[in-house]
């Protein structure tokens, strides 16, 4: 099984394929990656035929090239905490757990709000009754 930037690459797939499970790769990318090994790694090639020097070969452009796995998600988390720290719109929008790009919040927005709260409506619990 290959191992590329810390993760196993499913063995039975493309290496085409078996790239876009790395975070940070997608298909455009992955095509990119292969296309610059100048067909030491054909597409069409399964990842358990790989052999280690292709791997390597992988493995290289791809840390030296691109940022994947926990180095672009650290990047991401840090542009976030960025935007919170500096007290910027969106940063209050992410903090708050609300769309960031301008949706609306009255109906919809369930993806980022999750489920439905129910507030204020439903049967008033019965007062005790006024003396007179």
């Amino acid at each position: 099984m290959a191992r590329v930037a810390g993760v196993d690459l499913p063995k039975n797939k493309r290496i085409d394929v078996a790239l876009r499970y790395l975070y940070g790769l997608g298909k455009t990318t992955a095509n990119e990656v292969l296309a610059k090994l100048n067909n030491a790694v054909p597409p069409s090639t399964r990842v358990k035929d790989l052999n280690e020097q292709q791997v390597s070969l992988l493995s290289n452009i791809i840390t030296k090239e691109f940022k994947v796995e926990g180095e672009l998600r650290r990047e991401l988390s840090g542009n976030l905490q960025r935007l919170q720290e500096i007290g910027s719109y969106r940063g209050a929008r992410y903090r708050r757990g609300l769309p960031v790009r301008g949706q609306r919040t009255r109906t919809n927005a369930r993806t980022r709000r999750g489920r439905r709260k129910t507030v204020g409506s439903g049967k008033a619990e019965a007062k005790p009754a006024a003396k007179a």
